[in-house]
């Protein structure tokens, strides 16, 4: 190649998880296979520089970041179609969903995202499951979130699933959130284990319930004019690297799944794993989302997320 391509990549995490070990990865393959004909740079962690988590997006929309990652979640005000992923209860399983997401379903999302963001859509690494957290009570049943002010991600699909729960959602930016935990203004939150000790609430939270109510995948955002101007091989050469980048991080999100869980059992929290019952519960209070789903978006994306 005729000159460096200058490629940088971005986070909101520490450098240990999976996310900005993935990234990194991905930096190491193109050096290995193009040396000093890429100038590779990251920025782990944006939160550290002052910046908000959800900065990432216009920062990567502009091109002061060449690739980055975010939960779908936030992009749900530009491209609604990926509200669709946030419906309850939606996955069965991992693979289940890894399946939709490298699929037909992932490709028709990655479309509309591109059709109205200056992205290109890489990939998506796995946020996984999320649980429930909270400083007040035990949550075995929909009745305990009565008057709980819960942190959501920006999408109306994740805010109406807890408003039909009896909580109060609260849609805020993680460093909004995490002040939230810290200060007590902020009753509980969602998210995988592995965030929830990442951002230390194990240590505000005491009572923990393993819902699985919703399975969040992770964008992988490239700038996408920056994009185009690379020579062929540099594009081939990048989705290698994520395609490898991605089932690495997977594998190593299910290893923090049970690391969190014991270090969240070490720090004296109890948590809950809900009963059939139980679990039907939530399912049958959510279950108008699904109608409402429908009204906006046809079938097509149900029968792409066909369990196969």
């Amino acid at each position: 190649m005729s000159k460096p391509y200058q490629i940088r990549l971005g986070g909101y995490g520490p450098p240990t998880t999976s996310f900005s070990r993935s990234i990194k990865l991905i930096g190491n393959r193109l050096e290995n296979q193009f040396g000093t004909d890429v100038d590779i740079k990251y920025i782990y962690n944006i939160m550290d520089l002052g910046y908000k988590a959800d900065d990432i997006l216009w920062l990567t929309e502009h091109g002061f970041l060449t690739i980055s990652y975010q939960s779908s979640s936030y992009l749900t005000d530009q491209v609604p179609e990926l509200g669709f992923v946030d419906l309850p209860f939606l996955f069965k399983n991992n693979h289940h969903a890894r399946n939709c997401m490298d699929g037909e379903l992932g490709a028709y999302l990655s479309q509309k995202t591109e059709e109205r963001i200056n992205y290109k859509i890489l990939g998506y690494f796995e946020n996984g499951f999320r649980h429930i957290s909270n400083r007040l009570r035990t949550i075995q049943t929909p009745n305990d979130f009565k008057n709980m002010k819960i942190r959501v991600l920006p999408s109306e699909f994740q805010a109406k699933t807890f408003s039909l729960l009896g909580a109060t959602p609260m849609r805020m930016d993680l460093t909004e959130a995490i002040n939230g935990v810290i200060d007590g203004t902020l009753d509980a939150q969602e998210n995988p284990f592995a965030n929830t000790v990442t951002y230390g609430v194990h240590n505000h939270h005491k009572y923990h319930t393993i819902s699985n109510h919703f399975y969040i995948s992770r964008s992988i955002m490239c700038n996408r004019t920056t994009y185009y101007s690379w020579p062929e091989e540099l594009k081939i050469a990048m989705s290698e690297a994520v395609h490898e980048a991605v089932l690495w991080q997977r594998e190593q999100a299910e290893q923090e799944v049970i690391d969190s869980r014991k270090a969240i059992e070490a720090a004296g929290c109890e948590i809950v794993e809900l009963t059939t019952t139980q679990q039907e519960l939530f399912t049958q209070a959510t279950k108008s989302q699904y109608d409402e789903a429908r009204d906006l978006f046809g079938s097509k994306m149900f029968n792409l997320a066909k369990e196969t």
